[in-house]
């Protein structure tokens, strides 16, 4: 950890003139609080206050005072933000109560908490790499954003075919000032889609980094006149865009408990098969939150390559976990359904309540799936044990509502507020009238 004493030196030799607070709300949108270089050691001292009322899914009126307490080791000067006077620099915040307490509705906290609870299993690390999609659309000449990709490539297209390609390498050598350690970066299945991967983290981490990640790809974008998003499906007959979450717990040592070189599926341990196990219990539960708005379930349907049945397999694209070949340190669990619209600490939260539960009680898991389950009909895959994520956010937010382990995993506050958004939101959707519904209808009803 970086002592208050190595940042401020740091900021001085950057000539930081500028530092962002940062902090994530209950939708995960990123907030901050912006102050000069002077007040960054009472930054550090934890003395910056704000007003929590304004904050979607904060606090009340009555209880709107809160602190932002910077995590040392998320100080980052940023480059990409550097002009005439200086640079800007970023540290992500928790936010407490003024009596000192954390603030329960904190998304940051809530993934603490969660991690928290390794220790009672005896483990110590809940290790995540990510794999956020995302595309690229082209402004027009007033900089509004229009559905016309930056290019029509395919998978691994190369320039000219990828139009992005410079882009791409752009945003990777941004991110890699940033220290993130890139894997690979490269172009996705649908035109002007992409796909950039960095390497596994502690949780908690990961969904910092994840965060800090959306801002460069958006940034980056504008320089060439493009528009980032990571909407899951901005444009319908084509791929959407996921958030696949690779995921493996680790003892106080740092050993991979997800492997066993005797385990019944080449390698994989008995604790790996309980988790796995809990993750498809509690799939239709958490997937309001890995997958928590009305597009979100556009994504979701047979023949996009998104997973819409819940199963496993070591071998099969097509189910929602997938176990990669990577044994030894790199056996995880890829959970494929997550998109990047998800807020990533809550959705890693649920993820890992939900496998510690399976692991809690030795949940029996069902067999892997090794047939394309796009071929099948519901009759049959229900016959499998297999059952449906759900179709729309009205039926997933009913199946949240009712999973005591993942409403337990996000805590009263935050489920409330979710969940009072998200019935808003789905009943603001529900009555408007979409364009397909005028291009089929106005002429010939």
């Amino acid at each position: 950890m970086m002592t208050k004493e190595e940042i401020i030196k740091d900021a001085k030799e950057h000539n930081v003139y500028y530092i962002r607070l940062s902090f994530t709300d209950i939708n995960g949108m990123i907030k901050n609080v912006e102050i000069p270089f002077r007040k960054l050691e009472a930054a550090l001292n934890n003395e910056i206050m704000f007003d929590g009322s304004s904050i979607d899914g904060f606090a009340r009126i009555h209880e709107a005072d809160m602190y932002l307490r910077p995590d040392l080791n998320t100080w980052v000067v940023l480059p990409f933000e550097k002009d005439q006077y200086g640079t800007i620099a970023n540290l992500t915040c928790d936010v407490y109560l003024p009596n000192g307490e954390p603030f329960e509705g904190d998304p940051r906290y809530v993934l603490k908490r969660n991690i928290e609870k390794l220790k009672e299993f005896g483990h110590e690390y809940f290790k995540v790499g990510v794999e956020p999609e995302f595309f690229l659309f082209h402004m027009d000449e007033n900089k509004n954003i229009t559905l016309n990709p930056n290019d029509h490539g395919n998978y691994f297209d190369m320039a000219p075919i990828d139009g992005a390609e410079n882009c791409r390498r752009e945003i990777v050598l941004e991110l890699e000032k940033l220290n993130f350690k890139m894997e690979a970066s490269h172009h996705e299945a649908a035109p002007g889609q992409h796909e950039i991967n960095f390497e596994f983290h502690d949780a908690l981490e990961a969904a910092d980094k994840l965060q800090l990640f959306k801002i460069v790809v958006k940034k980056v974008a504008r320089r060439h006149n493009l528009h980032a998003t990571f909407m899951p499906k901005p444009v319908d007959s084509v791929n959407g865009s996921g958030m696949h979450v690779n995921a493996s717990i680790s003892d106080r040592e740092g050993n991979n408990v997800f492997f066993d070189p005797k385990g019944n599926y080449d390698g994989l341990s008995q604790t790996m098969e309980h988790f796995i196990a809990g993750l498809i219990k509690h799939a239709r539960a958490f997937t309001a939150i890995t997958n928590p708005i009305v597009n979100s379930y556009k994504r979701l349907v047979p023949g996009y390559e998104a997973p819409s049945y819940i199963s496993w397999s070591d071998d099969n694209r097509s189910v929602m976990i997938r176990i990669p070949t990577s044994r030894g340190k790199g056996t995880r669990a890829e959970v494929r359904s997550a998109d990047p619209s998800s807020n990533p600490y809550l959705a890693l939260a649920v993820i890992l309540a939900s496998g510690l539960d399976g692991i809690k009680n030795k949940e029996n898991l069902m067999k892997p799936v090794y047939i394309n389950l796009y071929d099948l009909d519901r009759d049959t895959r229900e016959s499998m044990g297999i059952k449906n994520l759900p179709e729309n956010l009205k039926d997933a937010l009913k199946e949240l509502k009712r999973d005591d382990v993942v409403k337990d995993a996000l805590g009263k506050h935050v489920f409330d507020k979710f969940y009072s958004a998200k019935k808003f939101e789905w009943e603001s959707y529900r009555k408007s009238v979409t364009d397909w519904e005028v291009n089929h209808y106005l002429k010939t009803m």
